[in-house]
């Protein structure tokens, strides 16, 4: 009887061993990167902050096999590959739906250094800085997470597996990042369509298609330069994420910047998203823009189409006021900061608490200043810019 128990017991161990084997090789990149989550920042919930997280994904994140198929037309779409690629089908996957307001430039140091400031503007969130290095062909990155759009309880953040689970899709949902190149983008809400009922972008042809956030991942993953990230956009058919309108800027370690627009009409007319067109806005070549943006070696953007004659009233447009003082920081000094520093404080005179303003949003829920020559960010959360618990430097180094 004994002997019976044993062999029982032994056949148990190696049934289990076997299991634990094959969970092993078959989520080995995902066991991983969870491993690596770590808890940067403890959440305020008087000053409406969030937790904030780092995670280092590992292996290609299945990004390959997304363009294979020819991507997605939308974010049911997107849900259902993740859900069958990155938990073979066992678990659901989710993808939310969600608002993207901000304010964004291009600046350089004294020292010639190439920058990239983001602020992103919405609710209490929180947030994720995702790591990626693929090692297949593709760049290495450091993006900006919002996990309301990963269905991680804002209130709460990330409670057990479930939520641990809906981080693998994070490389999914970039706001904004920075590549090993020195390349850098965000994306940003631009609210077309007539008397604000936004309509969104919805390309069909017979390119690839993209969603909102997954056409940063494919300009981050592929892009080493603007020239690049142009050719790759202008491949895609757009369908834009959460039922609204969306437009990006890049930037590159080479000084050169572009803003990213689908336009058919004005907003009028515009009404119609599969009849919009790429129109691309280069830093060196933005003369049709304003006499202000032709002066201008740096860019700036907010929430509204640049294209001139877009609008009858452009001041009453969403980030108008944003735009204004934006131009009115960059062009006191030229477009030209001391550092890095200097390039955040810009983006705090644009904080949503920091000064009168307009948007209804209630907060930045982060900061950061990419620095495109150095391949290093500055990263801080929900406007702590004088708290140097909540800066956070990062690069590729780590």
């Amino acid at each position: 009887m004994k002997k019976i128990v044993k062999l029982l017991l032994l056949v148990i161990f190696v049934l289990i061993l076997i299991s634990a084997t094959g969970i092993c090789l078959l989520w080995h990149d995902e066991i991983a990167t969870l491993s690596s989550l770590k808890v940067l920042r403890h959440r305020n919930d008087s000053r409406l902050e969030g937790d904030v997280y780092e995670i280092h994904v590992k292996g290609s994140y299945y990004f390959d096999k997304f363009l294979e198929q020819g991507g997605v037309k939308n974010d049911k779409e997107l849900i259902s590959f993740l859900t069958s690629n990155i938990t073979k089908g066992l678990l659901k996957m989710d993808i939310k739906e969600s608002s993207i307001s901000c304010s964004a430039f291009t600046a350089k140091t004294k020292e010639g250094k190439r920058l990239f400031g983001r602020n992103y503007d919405l609710s209490k969130t929180n947030s994720c800085i995702v790591y990626t290095a693929p090692e297949d062909g593709r760049y290495a990155t450091i993006t900006s997470v919002d996990l309301k759009f990963l269905g991680i309880d804002t209130d709460k953040g990330i409670r057990n597996f479930k939520d641990k689970l809906a981080l693998l899709s994070a490389t999914y949902a970039p706001l904004d990042g920075i590549n090993s190149a020195g390349l850098s983008c965000g994306i940003f809400m631009s609210y077309q369509g007539e008397d604000k009922k936004v309509v969104a972008t919805n390309q069909n042809t017979d390119n690839l298609d993209i969603t909102s956030t997954t056409m940063l991942r494919l300009i981050l993953d592929y892009a080493a330069n603007i020239e690049e990230a142009v050719a790759l956009v202008s491949q895609l058919d757009l369908h834009d994420s959460a039922n609204t309108s969306y437009h990006y800027m890049i930037a590159d370690a080479s000084g050169r910047s572009a803003i990213l627009e689908w336009v058919n009409g004005t907003d009028h007319t515009d009404t119609d998203g599969s009849k919009r067109k790429l129109i691309v806005t280069y830093n060196d070549l933005d003369d049709n823009i304003g006499e202000r943006e032709a002066a201008a070696d740096y860019q700036w953007i907010t929430n509204f189409i640049i294209q001139p004659d877009y609008y009858e009233k452009l001041d009453e447009r969403s980030g108008y006021d944003r735009y204004e003082r934006l131009y009115q920081d960059l062009s006191n000094i030229s477009g030209v900061v001391e550092d890095e520093k200097e390039a955040m404080s810009i983006l705090a005179n644009v904080g949503r608490r920091s000064w009168n303003n307009k948007d209804a949003n209630t907060c930045t829920v982060h900061s950061v200043v990419y620095n495109l020559s150095d391949k290093t960010a500055l990263w801080v959360s929900n406007e702590n810019f004088d708290d140097k618990s909540a800066y956070f430097n990062l690069s590729f180094k780590k």
